[in-house]
């Protein structure tokens, strides 16, 4: 069938990027970098000479950041219109709604949340700055004539997308149950329907619409499949045990980070990776991805899935030891075994890099700490019911702060709404102030493709109805 062009960009909070780029010329014109920023800003110009590292072996990714500098953000905001060439012009499109959404408050005193003010409001200036030149709008979302299905959580602070391209969601899906099937023989027979509704195609289509490909989705996609396979296999439901654990996941990690040994036993460990389905799979996803990403992109994803088999081992000794951590314990654990793999890749699925001295700087650790922290709690808080159905006490954040706090199911969940409101707010204020003091052109859009994710995260959480159903908490 004929290759599906890339959908729009569908998130409010890559679009408000255009803010960004107007502050960062207003500083231009009298200059106050910190000495942080202004190392920044060093490092992406050594890194990258014109700020663009094509990724080898790939399509062409469509310029959705024009290299032209920071101005090549100015854009449209959903509600708004065409951003003004102004930076006070900005702060009053920022002050406008529609933006981001914060679903109905939940009744009951103490508990009204407060609006968004805006994303990166802290960071703006709201003196006047020159003029930025126009440039052409990037394009906007393409509105869905049917109302997107599910339920958004009560009070949560997200922000809505477009219904991803059913084409490309069509065709992910065909490919990704074909490659499970054929290539790797990840699920018996029974396991099908489980498989069907876990609707990973629209789930990938949602959080990387500016893929170039929908090869470059398929990147995306069997990686998230494998890892979901690990998890349901070695951890969870599906034969899953806290018992061992360390052994297995040790063997699977190899088929991301390869066994260098002796002639002597390379071909039984070569052999162990058709062993189970998490490794085959593993092994498969794997592969696909080297040949479409930088040796550095694939060392990144190799640390990041170190941190998350970290995480899984330090909520298996829990299990095993009967503990329940302390909410602060369950953050840091979080922060591990969360789906920070999943947005760190976007610039391979988009076609591009991200170099590494630039991925690497603590300002941008931050902002992807945030985003995973931030979209795993959204799995915690729409995946609630579902947990509560599986044997034992299964860990995450409302039972974590109903137990350590001492308070009721209702106030450990509302307690963690609150808590992921706080940290998307933080993620977007890191964000902002990143792009303001690192105007690059791959730095502008690789924190556009995170926050494209951490949406399209939401979206499927929300509208993935076959999977989660919210508690009667309203």
């Amino acid at each position: 069938m004929p290759e599906p062009g890339p959908s729009p960009l569908q998130s409010s909070l890559p679009t408000a990027a255009a803010h960004f780029g107007l502050h960062v010329l207003g500083r231009a014109a009298a200059p106050t970098e910190t000495a942080g920023a202004a190392a920044l800003t060093a490092a992406a110009a050594a890194a990258t000479g014109d700020g663009t590292v094509p990724v080898a072996a790939s399509t062409p990714a469509p310029a959705l950041v024009p290299p032209a500098g920071p101005a090549a953000l100015i854009g449209t905001v959903p509600g708004v219109g065409t951003v003004p060439a102004a930076a006070d012009a900005v702060v009053a499109a920022l002050a406008a709604p529609a933006a981001a959404v914060t679903a109905p408050p939940v009744p009951g005193p103490g508990f009204v949340l407060p609006g968004p003010t805006g994303l990166g409001t802290a960071a703006l200036s709201l003196s006047r700055r020159a003029a930025a030149p126009e440039l052409p709008a990037p394009p906007a979302p393409v509105a869905s004539e049917a109302p997107v299905v599910g339920r958004p959580i009560p009070g949560l602070y997200f922000h809505p997308v477009a219904e991803p391209d059913p084409v490309r969601v069509d065709e992910v899906s065909r490919r990704i149950k074909a490659w499970a099937l054929d290539e790797v023989q990840l699920f018996p027979e029974d396991w099908e329907g489980e498989f069907d509704g876990f609707s990973v195609g629209r789930y990938m289509v949602a959080c990387h619409p500016d893929a170039p490909t929908v090869e470059h989705l398929m990147i995306a996609t069997r990686l998230m499949v494998a890892e979901n396979a690990v998890d349901d296999c070695y951890c969870e439901d599906h034969g899953g045990s806290p018992i061992g654990l360390g052994g297995r996941l040790l063997l699977a990690h190899t088929a991301l980070d390869p066994l260098h040994t002796t002639t002597e036993y390379q071909p039984l460990w070569e052999e162990s990776l058709h062993a189970d389905a998490p490794r085959r799979a593993y092994r498969s996803a794997m592969e696909y991805f080297v040949a479409r990403s930088t040796p550095s992109q694939a060392d990144r994803y190799r640390h990041d899935m170190a941190r998350l088999h970290m995480g899984y081992l330090a909520e298996a000794a829990w299990a095993e030891t009967d503990h329940m951590p302390e909410v602060w314990e369950y953050l840091a654990m979080r922060q591990f075994n969360n789906f920070r793999p999943c947005p760190t890749i976007t610039d391979t699925v988009g076609g591009y890099e991200l170099p590494a001295d630039l991925h690497a700087q603590p300002a941008m650790q931050r902002v992807l700490a945030l985003a995973g922290n931030a979209t795993t709690i959204v799995n915690d808080l729409y995946s609630y019911m579902k947990e509560l159905d599986s044997p034992g006490t299964h860990l995450n954040l409302p039972v974590v702060i109903s137990d350590r706090e001492g308070v009721s199911d209702r106030e450990g969940y509302l307690k963690a709404v609150e808590v992921h409101n706080d940290l998307m707010r933080d993620f977007e204020a890191e964000a902002a102030a990143l792009a303001a003091a690192c105007p690059v052109p791959t730095v502008q859009r690789f924190l556009r493709g995170v926050a494209v994710w951490v949406d399209g995260n939401h979206y499927w959480h929300q509208t993935n109805t076959y999977r989660y159903s919210l508690p009667d908490f309203w």
